[in-house]
């Protein structure tokens, strides 16, 4: 049975911290880490090294046997990793369970000093690396890329969105990011696929509003559906940003089109009953 990550975390000790970071400093130059260069990178003599990786072999480390064995990180132990530097940092106080598992990103629960918070752990490229690479620009400049890059790019990418139409847009607020993990503020609510609406037609052009205002700040979704936008009793937010484009990207018109099609088609499924305008007419009241 799998661990949880909180339970993960709670049972290493800080030299076995010193053996992860090792081996991911390490993975920057190679796909498998020697076994040999571990106690040089992580500053333990070699029996204590050695101890280090056959306690976190299996569950935090993938081991190559052959002639040259090496090692590199699990995906849990990347996870480890940056809610390590979190801790450490003070954003986040105590780590709760996953809740939340989506196609490219698991979230937990988490809390800090004073508020309920989120962590989104992005896993983009974990799975289908080579399709999001090809798909997504924050990646486009690299020819060789792990999962973790693609991730940390995610995250970066998506902190970065928050940030600049945070002032603007009903978004999560971005509270801190380590590599591949966003820390944000929880928002009270569920998502738009599992609420009841009672004013579709009002709850369609409230999101829509909030496209518009996005527009005005400079960006376009590029991802918007009905498992990305957020809604409680008073309020509305959108999430899930890193695929969001710039107005200078060169298919960012025909992104927008795309995001408020999706929206307006799931009312139009979703809520028959209610009456609603061509999609074009949408758009233009957005643009």
């Amino acid at each position: 049975m799998v661990r949880e990550l909180a339970e993960t975390y709670a049972s290493l000790e800080d030299d076995d911290f010193r053996v992860l970071n090792a081996i991911e400093r390490g993975m920057s130059q190679n796909e498998w880490v020697p076994r040999e260069e571990v106690p040089r990178l992580a500053r333990l003599n070699e029996d204590e090294a050695s101890y280090r990786i056959d306690r976190l072999d299996g569950e935090l480390l993938e081991r190559r046997a052959g002639r040259v064995e090496g090692f590199r990180l699990l995906a849990v132990a990347y996870d480890v990793l940056a809610f390590r530097a979190l801790a450490e940092r003070g954003t986040i106080t105590a780590l709760g369970n996953k809740f939340k598992v989506g196609k490219e990103s698991d979230v937990y629960e988490c809390r800090g000093d004073d508020r309920d918070l989120v962590a989104k752990v992005h896993r983009e490229g974990y799975t289908s690396f080579r399709e999001v690479d090809k798909q997504r620009e924050y990646t486009a400049d690299k020819d060789h890329l792990s999962w973790f890059y693609t991730a940390r790019k995610a995250a970066e990418k998506e902190h970065e969105v928050l940030q600049a139409v945070g002032d603007t847009v009903s978004v999560p607020e971005p509270v801190d990011q380590n590599r591949h993990v966003l820390v944000l503020d929880r928002f009270p609510g569920v998502e738009l696929d599992e609420a009841e609406v009672d004013d579709p037609e009002r709850m369609l052009n409230a999101i829509l509003h909030q496209v518009g205002l996005a527009l005005t700040a400079g960006w376009v979704h590029a991802d918007l559906s009905q498992y990305n936008v957020m809604v409680s009793d008073e309020n509305l937010c959108l999430i899930d940003w890193p695929q969001a484009v710039t107005l200078d990207h060169p298919h960012a018109d025909e992104l927008l089109v795309r995001d408020v099609r999706n929206i307006v088609s799931y009312f139009e499924r979703t809520y028959p009953s209610a009456e609603y305008d061509e999609v074009t007419a949408y758009v233009d009241r957005v643009r």
